[in-house]
């Protein structure tokens, strides 16, 4: 990598096909580029549905990455991943094969089309700050830190289905 590399959080999920393969898969493309590099990846979590509850439980995580792409790149690049992974969009919080959102990138605040970081959720969503307060919990959004947030949201239904945080490199 080159040039100056900012700090990254992201959440994955999916609820279709075989979600940890999908997840991994997704990691180890955004790891594969020249640009970008995971530094942390968080234990693999199964979480219920959020938004819409007819369908099946999702598989979530966490990753953080430094990267040297500007925002907008590293978008194109997440998306790409989803791409490759055969991700169809068809329905609001419905089920999918991969979703991949970037939830914080570095201290910049950025609200473009397509693309708002802070993630605009992402403190509402146990199944975001599940993951994210474990590889990060004294990272702050909105003055308050992740392990402090956490407590703010309903884990139930939250379980931790991996012991270690390297389930994405097989």
């Amino acid at each position: 990598m080159s040039g100056q590399n900012s700090s990254v959080y992201l959440s994955l999920g999916g609820n279709l096909g075989h979600p940890a393969k999908s997840l991994g898969a997704a990691l180890r493309m955004l790891d594969a580029d020249d640009d970008t590099r995971v530094t942390a990846v968080s234990s693999l979590y199964r979480t219920p549905p959020w938004g819409k509850l007819d369908q099946p439980d999702f598989l979530n995580a966490a990753a953080e990455i430094s990267t040297a792409l500007a925002p907008r790149a590293l978008l194109d690049l997440c998306l790409d991943a989803e791409r490759k992974l055969k991700r169809v969009r068809e329905e609001r919080w419905g089920p999918r094969l991969i979703d991949i959102d970037i939830l914080v990138f570095g201290d910049q605040v950025i609200q473009e089309t397509g693309l708002e970081v802070p993630h605009p959720r992402m403190l509402e969503r146990a199944f975001v700050l599940t993951p994210l307060a474990e590889i990060a919990p004294s990272l702050v959004v909105g003055g308050r830190s992740m392990a402090e947030r956490l407590t703010a949201v309903d884990t139930a239904g939250i379980e931790r289905l991996s012991s270690g945080r390297d389930w994405w490199l097989v």
